[in-house]
């Protein structure tokens, strides 16, 4: 995980100058970030946060489009068929390009790496592990004690098969030593609400989606970050709990188009960076749970390609078949 350092602001002004000249004469008036999910949903709010804040830098107008679907694979595939001139960007979360190459190999027929130019991140985002308000574990070390009490698999929901949320908690069980039994949802609402009513007794789901609702009607008792949330100053992270391995988190990022000139994609990384700098992004990523982190075009290639590694031994070790 990169933050965005000293380095990076102080040659900010210097790369947009540099940027400039070449990014007027080939990035159009009017540029589209598609998003592969519905409006409303925490990938779209980023995407509209940046976007407003792109339009004087990066392009005069820039809009975002929603095109869900296929789990966000259908504006992974209209950004792959555009044309390479800066027009069309793609912004999306993690596991799009990195986990479901490894659980639905025949439909997710992207490459992050080669069918696009990784632009940068935007911000990196954790995962919770909450239980309903009226389970009596109390903290995670109780959690798992009573679970080696049960005497079978223990349920937990997560807002679908394959999501990130699901592998996770896998890895919980398997660190733990507890078979755990996925229930998968149709989303991240429907799981926080069968946890809220007592009707499962663990959920685990992006911070963003369990938070809210700590200390009321639900308890979180670990997360992924590798630091506490200033929100929730006495939640432990797992690695605090003794399970470093479950330290995790993902990533929204930008891409464009293979073979989109060099000088568009410093244009918009330059962009970015100066955006994240804003208190609004500041604010209203922290609202989010989220962390604004400017990974730059090497250094997020780099990150795919850990992380593509890392998701195939999670997804092979977890037994996970689509059809299950």
């Amino acid at each position: 995980m990169t933050g965005i350092g000293r380095r990076s602001v102080l040659t900010l002004g210097g790369g947009i100058l540099a940027a400039g000249g070449a990014r007027a004469q080939t990035v159009p008036r009017t540029a589209r970030v598609l998003v592969g999910f519905a409006a409303g949903g925490p990938t779209d709010l980023v995407a509209r946060l940046y976007a407003e804040r792109l339009r004087p830098a990066y392009a005069p107008a820039t809009l975002v489009e929603n095109r869900a679907g296929a789990s966000g694979r259908l504006a992974v595939e209209a950004v792959r068929m555009a044309e390479p001139d800066g027009a069309t960007l793609l912004m999306t979360p993690a596991s799009v390009m990195t986990l479901q190459p490894h659980i639905f190999p025949r439909e997710a027929r992207h490459d992050a790496l080669t069918d696009f130019v990784p632009v940068c991140t935007l911000c990196d985002f954790g995962f919770g592990l909450a239980v309903p308000a009226s389970h009596p574990a109390r903290s995670f070390a109780e959690l798992i004690a009573w679970m080696r009490t049960q005497g079978g698999e223990v349920p937990f929901g997560s807002p679908g098969a394959g999501s990130g949320p699901h592998f996770v908690g896998d890895m919980v069980g398997r660190a733990i030593g507890v078979r755990m039994n996925h229930v998968p949802y149709r989303g991240a609402a429907p799981a926080v609400q069968d946890a809220l009513g007592g009707r499962i007794p663990v959920v685990v789901a992006v911070l963003s989606d369990v938070v809210p609702h700590h200390g009321q009607g639900l308890r979180v008792l670990a997360v992924s970050s590798r630091e506490r949330l200033p929100r929730l100053p006495d939640v432990p992270t797992f690695a605090e709990s003794g399970y470093p391995a479950l330290t995790i988190s993902e990533w929204m990022g930008l891409f464009l188009p293979a073979r989109t000139p060099a000088p568009v994609v410093a244009g918009l990384h330059q962009a970015v960076l100066a955006a994240a700098q804003t208190p609004e992004v500041r604010q209203a990523l922290d609202r989010l749970e989220f962390l604004p982190t400017i990974d730059g075009p090497e250094a997020f290639a780099a990150r795919i390609r850990r992380e593509r590694d890392t998701w195939a031994v999670v997804v092979r070790e977890s037994g996970f078949r689509p059809e299950t």
